[in-house]
């Protein structure tokens, strides 16, 4: 057989492999390797937020707009995870807990600034965070509020202090196993959580509304 023969053999078998891995897979819509989104899904509290929330919020506050009502824009969370500064392993699993805690990849935190009493350097790994926006941020919140807040032992509420004044929320977990994602039985280290909810509201008072319309349990 020619050169010229045997690379029109392997173009094509090249050609035909590339389209079996994008034939549709037997009973679905959806081509081998690629995820199944429904264009029609909405997140419940994505929902909640829309339908019941904002009218809520419009009356309580006098909004005239419905942009002006406040909204949550991001959600920050954060593992440090600096006594596994030595130990890539411990901080792998940090990054690995939060990742599935979140549902979407965790990036490793960098010291900044050297500490010789902890024995930090500048760019040393110290932790992990991700930040989430959109749907996957309203599919955590659900999560949170629903499943992991009930399990944290001796639970009698949030604080309902703990905002900064221009409308963000801060709150801390002590321990990450609440959350339904991570196997307790395989998990080496337990890890403290900051959780940082961003919102659009003006004041501390809009935000508590907006939180509790979303059913955090403030105990203040």
């Amino acid at each position: 057989m020619s050169e010229q023969g045997s690379k029109t053999k392997k173009s094509g078998a090249v050609k035909k492999d590339g389209a079996a891995r994008k034939e549709v897979a037997a009973g679905t819509k959806v081509a081998v390797g690629e995820a199944s989104v429904d264009p029609q899904y909405v997140p419940r509290f994505k929902k909640r937020y829309n339908e019941v929330i904002r009218p809520q919020m419009m009356e309580q506050f006098g909004y005239k707009n419905l942009m002006q009502v406040p909204r949550i824009e991001k959600i920050v969370l954060n593992i440090g995870a600096g006594e596994a500064a030595s130990d890539q392993k411990k901080l792998q699993s940090a990054v690995n807990d939060l990742t599935a805690i979140a549902g979407q990849k965790a990036v490793v935190t960098r010291a900044k600034k050297a500490i010789a009493g902890f024995k930090i350097r500048t760019g040393l790994p110290i932790g992990a965070k991700v930040t989430l926006r959109k749907d996957r941020m309203y599919e955590f919140l659900d999560r949170l509020v629903t499943m992991a807040l009930p399990r944290v032992r001796d639970f009698r509420g949030l604080n309902g202090k703990s905002f900064d004044g221009r409308g963000n929320y801060a709150m801390g977990l002590k321990e990450h196993i609440v959350f339904v994602e991570i196997d307790y039985d395989k998990t080496e280290t337990v890890w403290g959580m900051d959780i940082i909810l961003n919102t659009s509201a003006k004041t501390d008072e809009e935000a508590q509304a907006l939180l509790k319309g979303f059913q955090f349990p403030f105990m203040n």
